[in-house]
């Protein structure tokens, strides 16, 4: 029996329900303070909230995945887990704000593409260049551009891992991974997102993007599609790493490392993979919403069916990093396939839950959300993105601390 299913005789299951109550906690409190519309800084409008974290789980996942924790200590050295985690959260937090201000609103957005930035979009007037405005559709563009990172550096890491940099140190690998990545995000940005972007203004900037591509064929411009089209992908891509414990890519490992053949068919797999589970989420909304069609409303419109698709597979991951880091990833028998087959069947029924709970009352009541779904000005993403932020501070920032023993891998 594997130490991974020894590891989890010894956790305790009790100790991690209570760890999962307090950071539910902590996210509301989170919440309440940076994105209640009735409280404090009332970030969330939605769009610029939604970038703002986002952009923070980016900076983790950067730090975590892309650049191996470089240049810092890869693990914690003589029980400095807290003084470890509070140094990496700052730095986190520190790199969001020059990334999502510095570089993309007064660098890219001042000097390159004046969409990324509100300032740029409010200096060209016209049809919508009135500030709140600006700041949506900047925020918006900024969404899908670190949407696609997000799904290109978790990708990486499951199919390429270090490929082909294994023999190069830390700062080599963590620097060219990154510029790899980014080539890749650049071009998803501009075939499934820019498109979209540029037709958000009157008149549509159709010399610098092409009419959405997709538009004939699923019944709206939106970049919606591609949004949803991304989170179901990223399920499988999480469920493979945390639930399946890297199965059955890892086959595909040479010399326990990635390679280009397990890289493309990992990418191709759960994008196809991806596909799939949007559209069987698709057709499971029309049983309940009836067909959508062009121009419609809310549950009626195309690209709401995308987005929520997107949502719920949002859902789906968010029960994943619970069921792993929380609940030892329950259960854990011998079989790798019985408990991958049973612990995917978990996330999936706990985001149900999620589900029901984020559109129930209670969750208009503590989130101060707009009640009812399919409301323009609401998207659980964002409650998903400051959730998931949190949970990947605790188990890679802290090490897990203080459910986790240190050196255990599990839960």
């Amino acid at each position: 029996m594997n130490t991974a299913v020894n590891a989890a005789k010894r956790f305790n299951y009790l100790f991690g329900l209570v760890n999962f109550v307090v950071v539910f906690g902590i996210v509301w409190l989170l919440w309440y303070i940076f994105m209640n519309p009735n409280a404090v800084m009332k970030l969330y409008t939605p769009m610029y909230g939604f970038a703002l974290l986002v952009v923070q789980l980016s900076t983790i996942v950067l730090i975590v995945n892309v650049a191996g924790f470089f240049p810092f200590e890869e693990t914690a050295v003589d029980g400095s887990r807290v003084r470890r985690g509070i140094l990496l959260t700052v730095s986190a937090f520190i790199l969001m704000l020059f990334i999502h201000y510095v570089i993309f609103w007064y660098f890219i957005g001042k000097l390159g593409i004046a969409y990324f930035s509100p300032q740029s979009i409010v200096a060209s007037g016209g049809t919508g260049a009135e500030p709140f405005v600006a700041r949506e559709n900047a925020s918006t563009a900024i969404v899908y551009f670190f949407t696609a990172f997000l799904w290109i550096a978790l990708f990486w890491n499951l199919g390429f891992g270090s490929w082909p940099w294994q023999n190069v140190g830390r700062g080599a690998l963590a620097w060219s991974r990154l510029f790899a990545i980014l080539f890749f995000v650049s071009l998803i940005y501009i075939i499934l997102f820019h498109p979209h972007v540029c037709h958000l203004f009157y008149p549509a900037q159709s010399k610098a993007g092409v009419s959405p591509w997709w538009e004939g064929f699923c019944e709206t411009g939106s970049a919606f599609v591609g949004l949803g089209l991304v989170l179901s992908s990223l399920f499988w891509i999480v469920a493979s790493d945390k639930l399946w414990e890297g199965n059955p890519w890892k086959l595909m490992n040479r010399n326990g490392e990635g390679s280009v053949a397990k890289g493309i068919v990992t990418f191709v797999a759960t994008l196809i993979m991806g596909l799939i589970l949007m559209w069987i989420l698709l057709k499971i909304f029309t049983v309940v919403w009836d067909e959508p069609f062009m121009g419609g409303q809310y549950t009626d419109g195309p690209d709401f069916r995308f987005i929520h698709a997107g949502e719920m597979a949002g859902f789906f991951i968010l029960a994943a990093f619970i069921l792993k880091n929380y609940f030892g990833n329950f259960p854990n028998m011998a079989n790798i396939w019985a408990r991958a087959i049973i612990r995917t069947a978990i996330a999936i029924a706990g985001g149900l839950l999620f589900y029901a709970f984020y559109y129930s009352p209670l969750a208009t009541f503590f989130l101060a959300k707009v009640p009812g779904v399919a409301q323009p000005g609401d998207t659980p993403l964002v409650w998903i993105l400051l959730f998931l932020s949190i949970i990947m501070i605790q188990s890679e920032f802290f090490e897990g601390w203080p459910l986790r023993k240190p050196g255990d891998q599990n839960g």
